[in-house]
């Protein structure tokens, strides 16, 4: 099983970018693969121009197509999720989420701006093909906070629903009744009596 994650920020040192590293870790420790590509691994010019035949344009589709789930992180600019992140939606084919849930995470100034999940990004997800869209993560800017050396302080809340979320993610693409991580797989034992911890 596999997923993408599509940071839609500029920055890789961005608060969006850190809630989707967080998320990104988290699927991982759960035994799933995941493949993230940013704004920086599509050339410029085939983001700006709208090259649709481009070689990153062609190579960003065809993860889009192998991918089982998507992650996708924005930060919230001027009420919308970001630019950058629409050019490279508009790379992609029409229905290239189709079958695929989609877990969408989004920083932004203030809780106000939690609508441009709802009304700006969902919309465009759907246009995708998307129909199961889980429930978005969103922080304010206040809630996740960058140190110097660009390291991210995660608010207890945020985590636990970044958590919630990317177990339902996690419920979406793993066959049913399969251990989604080693670590869960020796707690169960360990709390039935097989083992000393």
């Amino acid at each position: 099983m596999s997923i993408i994650a599509l940071a839609g920020s500029p920055s890789p040192r961005s608060r969006s970018s850190a809630l989707l590293r967080y998320a990104i870790h988290a699927l991982r420790a759960r035994g799933l693969g995941v493949v993230e590509l940013g704004l920086r691994d599509i050339p410029a010019e085939e983001l700006i121009e709208g090259h649709y035949s481009g070689a990153g344009a062609s190579a960003l589709r065809a993860r889009a197509a192998a991918a089982d789930a998507v992650l996708i992180s924005t930060p919230v600019y001027k009420a919308s999720f970001s630019g950058g992140l629409k050019a490279v939606l508009d790379l992609l084919d029409e229905k290239a989420f189709a079958g695929k849930t989609v877990l969408p995470i989004a920083t932004g100034g203030s809780p106000a701006h939690l609508l441009a999940l709802e009304y700006g990004l969902k919309p465009v997800l759907s246009a995708l093909g998307a129909r199961h869209i889980l429930a978005g993560v969103y922080a304010t800017d206040k809630q996740v906070r960058l140190d110097e050396d660009g390291r991210a302080h995660i608010d207890d809340d945020v985590r636990g629903r970044l958590e919630e979320s990317v177990d339902r993610l996690a419920e979406q693409v793993l066959p049913r009744g399969a251990v989604a991580h080693e670590a869960y797989d020796l707690g169960r034992l360990a709390l039935a009596g097989g083992f000393s911890v």
